[in-house]
């Protein structure tokens, strides 16, 4: 849901977190050292960078800055605790429950080790989600939806960064896929991903 609250658009993070936490419990071991769309990244490492993605974000929407907050993300470096198909839905409903704050949109925060406004940090946070969503999808041969309002502010905020990327960013050069592409294929090649990536590939 969109609403308006002192001209400082909130989007709702929860349905790009249901999405995710909906596919947890046909996530089987077995499955966590499998390839995602992201090189070098398996489906064990993306879950765990969910997990930490949301306490980062949780505590730069409540202006907690800290460790969570000041660390820069490595996705290929994350490692699963245990008991996270308990812990993982539980701190994506606490990220969700803080961007629900009108103040989590004001004034300016911290994620990633990056200081800025708490507008854009909120439209970072659901960007995060829609990808990460998309890749545990692709990689555990799960659908995937997202709701038309998500997918165009990851377009919008992909957008910003041009056709090249800077080396430190995460994402990698826009994939082409045609102009009446599917609205979700055009973010995710805009994220530098193939939209048509599969296991194996």
């Amino acid at each position: 849901m969109d609403t308006q609250t002192n001209s400082t658009p909130l989007l709702d993070l929860e349905p790009a977190a249901r999405q995710i936490a909906g596919m947890l419990d046909t996530i089987d071991d077995t499955r966590l050292t499998a390839p995602t769309p992201c090189p070098d990244v398996t489906v064990g490492a993306m879950l765990a960078h969910v997990g930490g993605l949301a306490v980062a974000f949780r505590d730069a929407a409540r202006k907690k800055l800290g460790p969570a907050t000041g660390t820069a993300p490595s996705v290929e470096s994350g490692v699963l605790e245990d008991g996270w198909r308990g812990t993982l839905p539980a701190a994506l409903d606490e990220m969700v429950a803080a961007w629900r704050s009108p103040e989590a949109w004001q004034g300016m925060t911290q994620a990633g080790s990056v200081d800025l406004p708490g507008q854009v940090a909120g439209m970072v946070a659901l960007n995060e989600l829609v990808l990460h969503g998309w890749d545990l999808a692709r990689s555990t041969g799960q659908p995937y939806q997202a709701e038309e309002a998500h997918l165009r502010n990851t377009l919008a905020l992909l957008a910003d960064l041009g056709d090249n990327p800077p080396p430190t960013s995460p994402f990698g050069p826009p994939v082409t896929v045609p102009d009446d592409a599917p609205l979700v294929d055009r973010a995710v090649a805009r994220s530098g991903r193939r939209p048509d990536w599969q296991p194996g590939d």
